[in-house]
């Protein structure tokens, strides 16, 4: 049974409801069986979900089910305003007389009577409703991938295996309006599908219940608790967005649609579950055999076994599952019959690699002794020092446009010629196949011919290097079977020494279960069954390179571990051999770091790298900034202008008549005066508010202008006025100034950033310790 109601649930009989004129006002009567609304939760839940919030609540109360009394539901709007939490716990007062669950829409809208999901206006949390299977394993995994919540609230109800239900807010630094509002409730469906939690939530006008209010449902009466609270815990909607991305499901969850029929058997359980003649069974012989003959042929069709392994597998079933046997006539009869129609649904069976090297019989183990004895040479590398060894696997990665691929093709250019390249060398002109799935193939002719290469580098690599256009496919069976031929034609005497995938995402193939890329069972696949099978069917001393994705890092955490930034699922850098990151350490520069991890060799340290006249080099870091002296200079020169072009403009507007919250000024000079986008501008003024030259102002009603609710306020600068008039005291007749003077009342610590209280607003202090 679902715990919350969904939206159409609650058109149906709808009164809207006054509690300060309708209800009774009789002093309550207090159950001492049961909780009473907490005004005091009831306050902490309204400031989470709406603190920020202009506009209407819309409240709803329902009868909840189980209690043997019926009752019309109830609609109310409340002002999103200081008040807002007194007039809830009213209303949530009222409802426990009645014996009535509260709800809220967590969004506000822009006039009484609106409540469906077109009218929502505004949005400052994300929410996911965890009411089934196990939800302390949920909660952590959630807790792990995406960090503290801002607000957990065990809604009342318990689950079959003793868990309470609950909801987990997570607090946006600044509510979500227009085009950002779909883009919450799609996060919260996306949250929901990775954890098992419940989908109504990807519509806004989703209700939920309040916390302090008090559940009723089958004879049980309980408050519904806050019982983690992290209130100073905000989120910013893009990076939230990526975290969530980034997170893989929750175990046992599948993000596959499930098509099966409610009461056919899982295929697992189809496998193992005997069934006996004459209908003695809800699952009956035929439709079992149906059943597992289906499977067999789907294994053998998609390349995952024999024609001769799937044969066995019907026979075996028919022998230890169906009471009694089907005769083999008709066993064999069902199976072509089934055969014949999955072709003709799904077309020609796929054929596997016929030389997927197996296992070899015997485990290989060596004493101590037969190690420490065994003097034959070393392997020679596929390219030097150890980051590519014979058999091995480097995957390089990087943000896309930070260069990658042409940084790539540069490098296997020189590997294929026998030319070392930024230190990387290889003992021959290597063979070389790049298979790649980004560039169509006029645009590759045209990036090698633009690519600053030496004459002889590439007249040496004519023939050693071998690319395909873009390629629309997956590395499946199917694929990988094209490739080995591709690989055959093109090198028809010897096998390549390096393959080449580029990127793993738009060639990854999960496996039978259809997993992503964030999977770790399906990345190991990948790993296994497509990337190490095909390189097996080429030569098993071949080297492979894998091109792959970074998500978005801290420059802390890429300071601390660069390579966690690979995007997906954490086996693949347990499986590789090598790995290469790519970065930029200042977005302002072109110069790039390459980051090396070996697992068959020694470290290696990080190489600067910059592309000057057209070919890569590698930067001396102890003279980088020597050598771009002018460069960074520039740079710097620019960030001094564009902090001070932002205070100018400050003091213009409010002369003007305006005043600015950091993100209204951010959208309204966004691409004006040489100030870039409106990050690169918010980018600024969190600089200039740490450094003390902008501070806060939250109550604009002395200058025409609202509260501010958001954590900060207007921006204020030294000696800023508001208005053109000329001020003159009254007492003195002395001339003030233009405009009144705005004072700030909050600033941003340096220290910590949060948001403290002004002592004295007439006295304007910088922080110490920083420089202009």
């Amino acid at each position: 049974m679902r715990e919350d109601p969904t939206p159409d649930e609650t058109k149906k009989n709808i009164v809207h409801f006054n509690p300060w004129r309708d209800f009774n006002d009789a002093a309550p009567q207090i159950d001492v069986f049961g909780d009473e609304p907490d005004p005091a939760q009831i306050a902490r839940f309204m400031q989470v979900v709406f603190g920020y919030c202009d506009g209407l609540i819309p409240v709803r109360s329902f009868i909840d089910k189980g209690q043997g009394i019926d009752g019309r539901p109830h609609n109310i709007w409340i002002e999103a305003d200081q008040a807002a939490p007194e007039k809830m716990a009213t209303f949530a007062t009222w409802a426990s007389r009645e014996g009535a669950a509260v709800y809220v829409i967590p969004g506000t809208v822009a006039a009484p009577g609106q409540a469906k999901a077109a009218d929502i206006l505004q949005m400052q949390t994300v929410v996911v409703d965890l009411d089934t299977g196990d939800i302390a394993a949920k909660r952590a995994h959630l807790e792990r991938h995406l960090g503290a919540p801002s607000m957990v609230v065990e809604s009342g109800g318990v689950t079959a295996g003793g868990q309470r239900k609950c909801h987990i807010w997570w607090a946006l630094t600044e509510p979500a309006e227009g085009d950002d509002i779909g883009r919450v409730c799609r996060l919260r469906g996306d949250i929901a599908a990775k954890v098992g939690g419940d989908m109504h939530f990807r519509s806004a006008h989703q209700p939920i219940r309040v916390a302090g209010s008090v559940y009723y449902k089958n004879n049980l009466k309980t408050q519904v608790r806050i019982v983690e609270l992290n209130a100073d815990r905000e989120r910013d909607l893009a990076e939230f967005i990526e975290a969530v991305t980034d997170m893989p499901p929750a175990a046992g969850v599948s993000l596959q649609p499930a098509f099966t029929h409610p009461d056919k058997p899982a295929m697992d359980e189809v496998l193992v579950t005997p069934v006996r003649e004459g209908a003695q069974d809800d699952w009956s012989r035929f439709e079992g055999a149906s059943a597992a003959i289906g499977h067999f042929i789907r294994m053998v069709h998609e390349g995952r076994m024999t024609k001769d392994e799937g044969w066995i597998g019907i026979c075996g079933y028919n022998a230890a599952m169906l009471r009694p046997q089907w005769p083999v006539e008709r066993l064999k009869r069902e199976s072509e019959r089934l055969w014949e129609r999955h072709v003709e649904k799904y077309g020609p069976p796929l054929i596997r690699l016929d030389s997927g090297a197996p296992g070899p019989v015997e485990m290989p183990a060596f004493t101590l002794g037969a190690l420490l004895d065994d003097q034959s040479p070393m392997p020679e590398d596929i390219i030097a020092p150890r980051v590519l060894t014979p058999g091995g696997l480097l995957v390089l990665g990087g943000a896309p446009k930070v260069g990658k691929s042409d940084l790539l093709i540069s490098w296997l250019v020189h590997m294929a010629a026998g030319v070392p390249f930024l230190g990387f060398t290889p003992p021959r002109p290597l063979r070389i196949f790049y298979l790649q799935a980004e560039i169509q193939y006029h645009y590759l002719r045209e990036r090698l011919k633009q690519i600053a290469l030496p004459p002889e580098v590439l007249a040496a690599a004519r023939d050693t290097f071998v690319a395909t256009p873009k390629l629309k496919m997956l590395l499946d069976n199917e694929g990988s079977v094209r490739v080995a031929r591709a690989i055959r034609t093109a090198f028809p005497d010897a096998p390549p020494d390096i393959l080449c995938v580029d990127p793993i995402r738009n060639l990854f193939d999960g496996g039978p279960d259809g997993g992503g890329e964030n999977d770790n069972t399906a990345m190991m696949f990948f790993l296994k069954e497509r990337v190490e099978v095909l390189r097996d069917h080429i030569d098993p001393d071949c080297g492979v390179i894998l091109i792959h994705h970074t998500k978005k890092l801290s420059k802390h955490q890429v300071k601390e571990d660069p390579f966690l930034a690979l995007s997906g699922a954490s086996a693949l850098r347990g499986f590789y051999t090598s790995g290469l990151l790519m970065h930029r350490p200042d977005e302002d520069s072109s110069v790039r770091r390459l980051e090396i991890e070996l697992r068959n060799g020694p470290a290696l340290s990080g190489k600067l790298i910059d592309k000057l006249k057209g070919e890569w080099v590698e930067l001396n870091p102890m003279n980088e900034r020597l050598v771009r002296k002018e460069a960074g200079a520039k740079l710097d020169a620019e960030r001094l202008r564009k902090g001070d072009v932002i205070l100018t403009i400050l003091h213009e507007e409010a002369a003007s008549g305006r005043l600015y919250t950091t993100t209204q000024f951010g959208e309204a000079f966004e691409n004006k005066a040489g100030l870039g986008s409106k990050y690169t501008i918010r980018d600024r003024i969190g600089v200039l508010t740490t450094k003390g030259h902008i501070k806060f102002l939250r109550d604009g009603r002395p200058f025409g202008k609202a509260v501010v609710r958001s954590r900060f306020g207007y921006l204020v600068v030294e000696g800023l006025r508001f208005g053109s008039e000329t001020q003159i005291d009254p007492d003195t007749g002395e001339v003030l100034g233009e405009g009144l003077p705005v004072l700030p009342s909050h600033y941003k610590c340096s220290g910590t950033g949060a948001c403290l209280q002004v002592e004295n607003p007439a006295v304007w202090v910088y922080p110490e310790g920083l420089d202009d």
